[in-house]
């Protein structure tokens, strides 16, 4: 289970090089497993309706399980550990405590004690659901580790140092911490997952054994080690499970020799080897947190042959972090693993059926709390604001809390200038520029003119091979190959660019893993003019996994593709030229024009990759020349980000004639979060904000007069943003010809559409409920003049039987319909009689509940319709009576039927493909076929049929082919 979406690209116009096959392992694998939201983490827990209790309630039921005695005395719970739990903590010291039902009686007993009858009941529904359990963990009811009074002290002492060690919860000794004007706010989502992240789940009724923390770096991994280990360490978190917890940087598991685990424990300053057998011999009580996978120097071990059981036993780093990671090693412990993504991939090959949870960051209101928390004066954080509001790229990229500082800083020193955000700020990448360009003065002093530009240069190439091959820690090796000397190097850890990890020897990081995504894109426009190709070329490959990276963010680490793109932007290419003393060449520009164009010719339609970094270079001849060949795109808008990259960019595909849109539920959400911003005028101003945003994406309707066919799909719109699409489409400018509705629920002010606009000829609507309301407008648009439809498909729509009648009733005067399709829909022989149109000339019925009586209907209205050339009756149990009516009929048609298959689809130029009839999968048996052969003789218009999954048995098949073999039958498909 994941705590966030992801997703996958699988277009397949992108050829994807070695790192970007990585990139997708990355996501695939995530998306794979089950995904959770913050607010769904308890989907499949257990007893997830305790959470409905209040503070007082919940006080109540631990009291009266306290005082009824019903927990196993041999536990030693007290009621100092019960006080301070949750309710999750609450529930998992039940099930946990207490074998099979037992926990859901005792549960329900107390329950009832307290009146909570609701509760009650959900109780008794979950129990009745959930599979018998087999067999109990008999160490669940071991007693309590008998410890003397100097063992004691000695836990109490290492809770006192733990406290003392993960104060402050960030980490002051590494950059930005020691910066006087850095902000530290806590993120609110992280803390609110803590509870829950050992839940019992369904169906197995038991915590998750394993828990993997993801998250990009800096997002917070280790703040939140750092948070729940204090929290232990105060008796706060699962304090009747974990008896003990130790947290784990894998910088301490690279030494040099062998250690055992009992040793490593011993380490943390326990200094009592007794001590640690005793713990070590009750791993069911030990909760061990693992972090820091990216410093860990030697590979995992996958071979189950060297993993070891014994924790006595002396190993090598890697070899004991895998034998405890595959639970080799202490098998009933409980790991919480936090993870970068790009070292993900190593661990998940060791792990069995882990738990997960995805870090991600804060929110949009929290970012903005932040820019007022920063800013004091209130003219100039209003102005903050509304420029990050408007900016989305850089507003998601200060989910991060040290961007979001980075940010603040660099606009604060715009602000103190008296200068334009927006001018002074082009894009995202320039506000990390005006950061950076603090630094270099230092960086320029120190190193020699003719020098820098090599210096700088092999600082760029290690970034950008780092991001390649997904890798993060450097040694003294790899800055000598790139031949960047110890001078530079103290330089850059002297203004805090690179850091030097701790008790590693020469080792070292981009002291912000953003820093390494920007020197890696500023690599690629560095200009070398006495070299004879002045630049870093860029593949075509290249470009296209950057373009595939800058989607990816969400889960995966690497935003180095949207610098470049921004980088790529004129003015923020000044910028950089001016503050970092370099000279700029634009090369892969062009490049990058013919790699987008040359998606569009494999007909890659999903912009969500693309628009990111086109909005990112920010320059209206780029991005028009980039898309205006594209003939389809595909809008899945689920955030405010996604909105704003759609409104700028599909202005410019000039060539547009297909646009599918949706509208996710993750998009309201964002639009409208539980908590709103505190500050009055906020909302305000981003409903504006959005209004604008959705406004330039409808103008495309109208001002595109290439754009033939709107998809809605899987979308939840406001009353005001339906109101503005449908309000466009109704204009005479608007020359859509297909609207096709995939949502539950259709709105009235689509129909409007109908009757407005006159180059509308085809209406689709799929998994949609047709209201009362809805139907009562659909009924009127085919009396107006202007309403020009010329076919109407509706597959599993829902509708009463009088809104089906008035629906159909309302075409009967409307010749200009000659297409109905009507798919999984129940109908009854009142709907079927006002179905059938003199004037149609397809009419599909599939999976729509006909029966014989119904069939009476459409075997009469056969014989009279002159027009008709298609019928379809799929799916349908007609039973051998009902198709008797259909062959009788056949045998006197006045129309020109020609076929039974498939339905039938409009060609370009508005024309009729070959007329079908398709009478699959209706039950015909084998006296059916000795109607067909009368049917066969007299009719002489039939050209194909399609009888598939009909049990017509050898008999019918024979009559069948006899009928064929008549002279006069003029049937050519089978």
């Amino acid at each position: 289970m994941y705590l966030s979406l992801t997703e996958k690209c699988c277009s397949p116009c992108v050829r994807m090089s070695g790192v970007s096959q990585r990139l997708r392992h990355l996501t695939s694998t995530q998306t794979s497993t089950h995904t959770h939201s913050l607010a769904s983490l308890c989907d499949n827990g257990v007893m997830v309706y305790m959470s409905y209790l209040s503070k007082t309630e919940l006080q109540a039921f631990k009291k009266l399980l306290m005082e009824k005695k019903l927990l196993p005395h041999s536990l030693g719970i007290t009621w100092q550990q019960l006080n301070r739990a949750n309710w999750a903590e609450t529930v998992h010291l039940l099930v946990e405590s207490l074998p099979g039902e037992l926990a859901w009686n005792v549960a329900h007993e107390i329950l009832q004690t307290m009146n909570q009858r609701k509760i009650c009941s959900l109780l008794q529904k979950e129990l009745a659901d959930l599979p018998a359990v087999v067999s109990v963990d008999s160490h669940l009811r071991k007693t309590p580790l008998s410890l003397t009074k100097e063992e004691c002290d000695k836990i109490r002492e290492y809770k006192q140092r733990v406290i003392e060690k993960s104060l402050p919860l960030w980490d002051n000794t590494v950059w930005p911490g020691n910066q006087a004007d850095f902000l530290y706010l806590n993120v609110r989502n992280h803390e609110a997952i803590l509870p829950y992240l050992f839940l019992p789940r369904s169906p197995q009724r038991k915590q998750p054994k394993v828990v993997v923390i993801h998250g990009i770096p800096g997002i917070g991994k280790t703040t939140l080690a750092k948070k729940i280990m204090l929290m232990w360490a105060h008796n706060e978190f699962y304090a009747h499970k974990f008896k003990f917890a130790f947290y784990f940087h894998c910088r301490e598991l690279n030494w040099v020799g062998e250690r055992s685990f009992s040793e490593l424990i011993e380490g943390q300053g326990l200094r009592s080897q007794a001590l640690v057998s005793k713990i070590l011999s009750r791993p069911d009580q030990l909760l061990l947190l693992l972090d820091g996978f990216e410093e860990l120097t030697s590979s995992l071990i996958t071979r189950p042959s060297v993993m070891v059981e014994d924790w006595n036993q002396k190993l090598p780093g890697a070899f004991l972090l895998s034998s405890l990671l595959s639970k080799t090693m202490l098998p009933e412990a409980t790991l919480l693993i936090l993870v970068r993504p790009i070292s993900w991939r190593g661990v998940e090959l060791l792990v069995n059926g882990p738990s997960h949870v995805i870090l991600t960051g804060f929110s949009r209101t929290e970012t903005l709390d932040y820019f007022r928390l920063y800013f004091r004066g209130k003219t100039t954080r209003n102005q903050v604001v509304d420029f990050a509001m408007r900016n989305t790229i850089l507003l998601s990229m200060c989910r991060v809390p040290v961007v979001c500082w980075i940010v603040c800083h660099s606009l604060r020193k715009v602000m103190q200038k008296m200068v334009n955000l927006t001018t002074a700020c082009p894009n995202a990448t320039s506000v990390c520029v005006l950061y950076l360009a603090t630094l270099f003065p230092t960086i320029c002093k120190k190193l020699s003119g003719s020098n820098y530009q090599k210096q700088l240069e092999g600082v760029c190439r290690l970034a950008a091979q780092g991001v390649w091959d997904l890798k993060s820690v450097f040694d003294k090796t790899d800055f000598q190959h790139v031949k960047v000397d110890e001078a530079t190097i103290d330089t850059f850890l002297q203004v805090n660019i690179l850091r030097k990890l701790q008790n590693q020897g020469d080792r070292y990081m981009f002291a912000l893993f953003i820093f390494q995504e920007f020197f890696g894109a500023l690599f690629y426009i560095l200009f070398f003019p006495q070299r004879i190709i002045y630049y870093h070329p860029l593949s075509q490959v290249n470009i296209q996994d950057l373009i595939a990276m800058s989607r990816a963010r969400e889960s995966c680490e690497t935003q180095m593709g949207l610098f470049l793109f921004g980088l790529l932007n004129e003015a923020c290419a000044e910028i950089v030229m001016r503050s970092f003393n370099c000279r700029i060449a634009l090369g892969n520009k062009l490049k990058a024009i013919s790699v987008i164009t040359h998606l569009n010719d494999y007909g890659c339609y999903d912009c969500s990759q693309l628009f990111p970094c086109l909005t990112e270079i920010a320059e209206k001849s780029f991005v028009h020349s980039a898309l205006e060949n594209y003939k389809k795109v595909s809008l899945k808008i689920r955030s405010l980000k996604d909105l704003q990259l759609s409104a700028f960019c599909l202005r410019y595909c000039q060539g547009l004639e297909k646009v599918e849109l949706t509208l996710s539920r993750a998009f309201q959400q964002e639009l409208w979060p539980d908590s709103e911003d505190p500050s009055p005028g906020t909302q305000l101003r981003k409903d504006k904000i959005v209004l604008s945003w959705w406004q330039d994406i409808c103008s495309v309707f109208e001002t595109n007069k290439n754009l033939k066919v709107l998809t809605v799909t899987n979308s939840v719109l406001e009353a005001l943003f339906i109101e503005t699409v449908t309000t466009t489409l109704q204009k005479p400018q608007c020359k859509v010809q297909r609207l096709q509705h995939v949502s539950h629920m259709l709105h009235k002010d689509f129909f409007h559409v109908l009757s407005e606009n006159q180059h509308l000829r085809q209406l689709g609507a799929e998994h949609t409920k047709l209201g009362e309301e809805a139907v009562k407008f659909l009924c009127i648009a085919p009396k107006s003049p202007w309403c020009l439809l010329q076919c109407v498909r509706l597959k599993h729509c829902e509708a009463t039987c009088r809104d089906w009648i008035q629906f159909t009733s309302s075409f009967q005067r409307n010749t200009h319909l000659k297409t109905l399709l009507l798919t999984a829909s129940s109908l009854n022989i009142f709907v079927v009689k006002y179905l059938l149109l003199s004037y149609l000339r397809e009419l599909t019925l599939e999976n729509c509940n006909i029966t014989e009586a119904s069939c009476k209907e459409i075997a009469f209205a056969l014989k009279h319709s002159k027009m008709l050339t298609h019928l379809s009756l799929a799916e349908n149990k007609l039973e051998d009576a009902g198709s008797r009516h259909i062959w009788d009929a056949l045998e006197h048609l006045m129309c020109p039927l020609q076929r039974l298959a498939e339905t039938t689809e409009l060609t370009g130029n508005g024309a009729l493909k070959p007329h079908t009839i398709q009478l699959a999968r209706w039950q015909a048996c084998q006296p059916c076929c000795e109607y067909m052969m009368s049917s066969f003789k007299n009719n002489k218009s039939l050209r194909s049929l399609d009888l598939s999954f009909n049990r017509l048995m050898d008999d019918g098949v024979s009559l069948l082919c006899r009928a064929l073999a008549e002279a006069n039958c003029n049937l050519l498909v089978l």
